[in-house]
């Protein structure tokens, strides 16, 4: 128990305290990963529901990262991404300092997509779009799950792209011109599928960017954009072009 603080908080909060600590002194660094949970148990001097208590709750603070079979690494610092500006996933990573990579799930042409997408491109009538679901690694962390309808007649060798090593935005923006963009945000359970590619539980929170745009009057995409919510935040600095009320 000696490693442990003497306040007067629950063992638990001394757990949290300790790891806390030995990040914060540099001891374990990011992606390091920590010792076993019986290793705490033994060196702590504390229970194992203790122990598991904290981690756990480290792990929904953003703090810790646990990889089922593997082991609890440290987390990297919440990643964040820019919210009003359309923004290029590589840049933002690069530019913390981070490495980034894509992994391509699916690239696809869909002749007959469902009805909610016909609307959403505003088409008179059924028309094929096609289809790509990439998800982004930052020092091979999964932080976006990116899904993306586009009209092939604005974009139409997107099929043939390979977007493991160019951004899909970076080809966009040279296929068309995006004058307008409309963003929604929603908090959302992890589905099966999404928390196996972001490796994360099944039911976390996701913050959830819907994203459409326009080239002219003619819809490009259809966007959604599904982060883990412990690891990434969404925001922006602007000025306004008005002086608020």
């Amino acid at each position: 128990m000696s490693a442990l603080s003497d306040s007067a908080s629950p063992l638990y909060e001394k757990v949290k305290d300790f790891v806390l600590a030995n990040i914060g002194s540099g001891k374990w660094v990011q992606n390091a990963r920590l010792p076993s949970e019986n290793d705490l148990v033994n060196s702590l001097g504390v229970s194992r529901m203790t122990v598991h208590r904290a981690l756990r709750e480290l792990t929904s603070e953003g703090h810790l990262r646990r990889v089922q079979g593997v082991g609890t690494f440290v987390a990297p610092p919440k990643a964040q991404s820019t919210l009003i500006e359309v923004s290029n996933i590589i840049n933002e990573i690069r530019d913390r300092g981070g490495k980034h990579r894509a992994g391509v799930i699916l690239l696809e042409r869909i002749e007959h997509p469902a009805p909610a997408i016909v609307r959403a491109f505003e088409f008179d009538r059924v028309k094929p779009v096609d289809h790509s679901l990439v998800v982004h690694f930052e020092n091979d962390i999964p932080v976006q799950l990116e899904e993306r309808y586009v009209n092939p007649a604005l974009v139409p060798h997107y099929l043939d792209q390979d977007f493991t090593s160019i951004a899909t935005l970076e080809y966009l923006q040279r296929c068309t011109p995006l004058t307008e963009v409309e963003h929604l945000i929603s908090a959302l359970p992890a589905g099966p599928e999404q928390a196996r590619l972001l490796q994360m539980p099944e039911r976390d929170s996701c913050l959830v960017l819907h994203r459409k745009t326009w080239t002219g009057a003619t819809v490009a995409t259809v966007n959604t954009f599904t982060h883990v919510g412990s690891r990434y935040s969404l925001g922006s600095r602007y000025r306004p072009t008005h002086k608020p009320a």
